[in-house]
């Protein structure tokens, strides 16, 4: 009797979940070719054509503003009239000089623009077309440096100024 209850204790403590040679063809057959069906479907995942790029809406005007030149040429009138400085001022400079915004000087206020006007009109000409502390080069906008003069001349006047207006080059040749 102990003998037969000792072979039954081995058997039961080394035996497994797989208890026939049937289920161990079926645990192989599974543990190959799963993996196999998942490495195809990461496979055509990856390659798919339809995913957008990341971050991007529109891959088309993605890819193009990646791939696009470098410069760009704008071609402008030479023959239009030159805007006057109130118009430069009403169409870019207003928008900081009209409050004050960003700690630019307020159109008119004379106690502001005194210190400025006295370094004189180059100066303020120059950091018009290069930019100072918070406005950009040019005010930002899309005028010529004698449009921007005709502006800076503006602004400055109305601040207490006394400076002539800019002539246009052309039209200073033809004076002479």
């Amino acid at each position: 009797m102990s003998n037969t209850s000792q072979a039954t204790q081995q058997d039961g403590a080394h035996s497994g979940p797989i208890k026939s040679p049937k289920q161990l063809l079926a645990a192989v057959f599974f543990s190959f070719i799963i993996p196999i069906f998942v490495i195809i479907g990461l496979v055509y995942y990856v390659t798919a054509d339809n995913k957008p790029a990341a971050g991007a809406v529109n891959v088309e005007k993605a890819t193009a503003e990646r791939i696009q030149k470098i410069g760009t040429i704008e071609i402008r009138d030479a023959n239009r009239e030159a805007r006057t400085g109130e118009q430069v001022y009403q169409a870019q400079c207003s928008a900081c000089h009209a409050t004050g915004a960003a700690g630019s000087p307020k159109f008119g206020d004379t106690a502001v623009w005194g210190p400025r006007i006295k370094s004189g009109l180059d100066t303020l000409l120059n950091s018009a077309l290069k930019g100072k502390n918070a406005m950009g080069p040019q005010g930002g906008g899309d005028f010529s440096d004698f449009e921007i003069a005709r502006g800076v001349v503006y602004m400055a006047n109305a601040g207490g100024a006394k400076f002539e207006e800019p002539i246009k080059p052309a039209e200073a040749e033809t004076a002479k």
